[in-house]
């Protein structure tokens, strides 16, 4: 396993690089340049919160807007200790241009708070919740911002916040949040849309690197939302997974590892240690396995300057938001490993939040089967739509991606003009 220090940028330095570099590409002006790598509305909060003992914390939230040329903004809401103003600010951008890139006419946004959502009870979980959506209220709206759920947040947090929301204005408003539970106007197939896209997006891959998935062999890094469900449908799809992780450790097998029985066990022992008929393997480690395709479905800057040299993948298909930095990304390029970028690999989740939203203002709600289908329609159109332009332009994929997705808003950029 690889050991060196690397210094690892900001997701919000990653993501400027990355506008600076596609806009120097492009020959945009400097006054394009400058808005693309700017949020366009940032609100930093402070939340008192009283917690069950009686004591009150202040908690910091913040709520980032990028841009919103293309329509209302579009972004999740994370509950993590380690979440700060540049972070939040990185993902914004890196969602305007996942956006784009799908076609769906939103703009960028995240939010987050710094917290340890494990350490609070139900009930302070609940008052941060609504103390959090009641400071954000002024800035978000079905035709303004659209929060969803993110790292430890899901279908109960988003509905608390539609509540809070909805009481504030004096009826109900589904449309404020997506990611909510279906008998609250939530859409049928949300949970598991960013690891199905995940997953539609190797297969894609698969075919281009001439890789059968009958058997084609995969390492994801983290078990949630999207690792977890990933690891699932790709073994269902014919895929071999031979090592999986937690946020704390992981396990091994290269003959392949029955994915039910790991997710049944960590269900059972609350963690992936100790499966039984694996080798134990770090999180780091992992990522140095050989295997066809490597899915970092974890947090930020995993594959970095220190460790990208020893990457035995074939391919890299980015389940998390910025898990490889820009020095990697040259590195794994070097060696002619592709790498599927996060805009693309992990969009799946944005797509059915899409989905929600137009069934929530239509108040006329899909069957799974059609949730699923559009998906699917909208996520081999994207991956081909990248794959194409990757290989007319000799590039890697994730500028493709990026430049399909910075050229179409700075279309509508110039088209709507600069007010007054």
């Amino acid at each position: 396993m690889t050991t060196a220090t690397h210094a690892t940028p900001s997701l919000y330095e990653v993501a400027r690089e990355q506008v600076r570099q596609v806009a120097a590409a492009l020959g945009l002006d400097a006054g394009v340049t400058a808005q693309l790598a700017t949020c366009r509305r940032e609100l930093t909060v402070h939340l008192p919160v009283r917690m069950d003992d009686g004591a009150v914390r202040v908690f910091e939230g913040h709520r980032m807007q990028h841009n919103t040329a293309r329509g209302p903004a579009k972004g999740g809401i994370r509950y993590h200790p380690g979440v700060t103003a540049d972070e939040v600010r990185g993902l914004a951008i890196l969602m305007t241009w996942k956006c784009s890139l799908l076609g769906i006419p939103f703009g960028g946004a995240k939010g987050g708070i710094t917290v340890d959502p494990k350490t609070l009870s139900k009930g302070e979980l609940e008052r941060l919740t609504r103390r959090y959506a009641s400071a954000i209220a002024p800035i978000i709206g079905p035709q303004q911002d659209i929060p969803a759920p993110d790292v430890n947040t899901n279908s109960q947090v988003m509905a608390w916040i539609m509540d809070t929301y909805s009481a504030e204005q004096g009826y109900g408003v589904p449309a404020v949040v997506t990611g909510k539970p279906v008998h609250l106007g939530g859409s049928q197939g949300r949970t598991e849309a960013t690891g199905r896209g995940c997953m539609i997006v190797a297969r894609e891959l698969a075919k281009t690197m001439g890789l059968s998935v009958s058997g084609a062999t995969v390492a994801i890094q983290g078990m949630g939302n999207v690792g977890g469900i990933a690891a699932r449908l790709m073994a269902a799809a014919g895929f071999t997974i031979v090592a999986m992780s937690d946020s704390k450790t992981g396990v091994h097998k290269p003959q392949g590892l029955d994915v039910a029985s790991v997710l049944a066990w960590r269900r059972e022992h609350g963690a992936i240690a100790g499966f039984p008929g694996a080798a134990g393997v770090s999180n780091e480690a992992l990522l140095e396995l050989p295997c066809d395709l490597l899915v970092p479905a974890a947090v930020e800057g995993q594959i970095h300057a220190g460790n990208a040299a020893a990457i035995k993948a074939k391919a890299v298909v980015e389940g998390a938001n910025g898990p490889t930095t820009p020095e990697a990304d040259r590195i794994l390029e070097s060696r002619a490993i592709p790498v599927v970028p996060d805009i693309l690999a992990n969009a799946g989740g944005v797509l059915v939040s899409y989905f929600e939203w137009v069934q929530n203002l239509q108040s006329f709600y899909w069957e799974e089967d059609e949730v699923n289908e559009r998906l699917e329609q909208l996520m081999i159109k994207s991956y081909a739509a990248v794959a194409g332009m990757s290989k007319e332009r000799q590039m890697p994929l994730r500028q493709a991606a990026l430049t399909l997705g910075i050229q179409r808003v700075v279309e509508a950029m110039e088209t709507r003009g600069i007010y007054p």
